[in-house]
């Protein structure tokens, strides 16, 4: 098996949510879903937290992930990237003599992400051999006929031409799912991104993403969690015994 490692980037500095990335969510710190979750799949050779707090790291700890250092001060501000930190956790390893062959990142504020999303993904990455995949979520409504508002609150088409097109008939269109990345070690240090020449797309179930930057999006994902749980106890029979 390839030499995977899973890293979670989970800086102790989040300023819209205080202290996001160890909040309960339902009962447990949000983190500890992205440290199961790729624990469950049984890719890894290690699971890492990368982090600036040592809270988050006691944190990462007791449910399974290793938190060999610190994250440096340079990686923890508001301007450092995923892949900033991608690389310096890289270097650190090497520094003990490790290597990696593939990256996978997963946010720590991703509890509605399967470990079956991870793997499946896993395996479309390597059957293509692709250098990176991406989650993506299609736009719930066309971006081709979206709107935009001047200063003077008038409103106009971005693309006029579509005023009257059907829905079905224009081109579908994704987001970042901003829920997990797979990458060749080699393609992300050379383009720092994972979005790189040749990445492809895995396209994920809308009810498996939630962006949380505020109070609304957290209620939003709880929600989505509970029902989530629901439509699985109800496949599997167990609701209505």
């Amino acid at each position: 098996m390839k030499r995977n490692i899973g890293i979670i980037p989970a800086r102790g500095g989040s300023k819209r949510i205080p202290r996001k990335n160890v909040k309960p969510f339902l009962g447990k710190p949000i983190l500890c879903y992205s440290i199961e979750t790729l624990l469950q799949t049984g890719l890894f050779e290690e699971v890492m937290v990368s982090t600036d707090d040592e809270e988050i790291a006691e944190t990462a700890r007791a449910y399974g992930a290793k938190v060999p250092f610190l994250r440096s001060r340079e990686t923890a501000n508001d301007f450092a990237t995923i892949t900033d930190v991608i690389q310096e956790v890289l270097a650190r390893y090497e520094e003990r003599g490790r290597d990696f062959d593939n990256v996978c990142c997963m946010l720590p504020t991703s509890p509605l992400t399967q470990w079956e999303d991870v793997k499946e993904a896993y395996a479309l990455f390597e059957k293509q051999d692709a250098p990176a995949i991406c989650p993506v979520v299609p736009f719930s409504y066309p971006i081709w006929r979206s709107l935009k508002v001047d200063g003077d609150g008038k409103m106009s088409m971005f693309w006029p031409e579509n005023m009257n097109a059907r829905s079905q008939d224009l081109e579908p269109a994704y987001h970042d799912s901003g829920s997990f990345y797979w990458g060749k070690k080699t393609a992300i240090l050379q383009y720092h991104t994972f979005f790189v020449p040749g990445c492809m797309a895995w396209v994920m179930d809308e009810m498996r993403v939630q962006d949380i930057d505020n109070e609304v999006d957290w209620q939003l994902a709880e929600m989505k969690y509970r029902l989530l749980g629901n439509l699985c106890c109800k496949e599997s029979g167990v609701l209505g015994q």
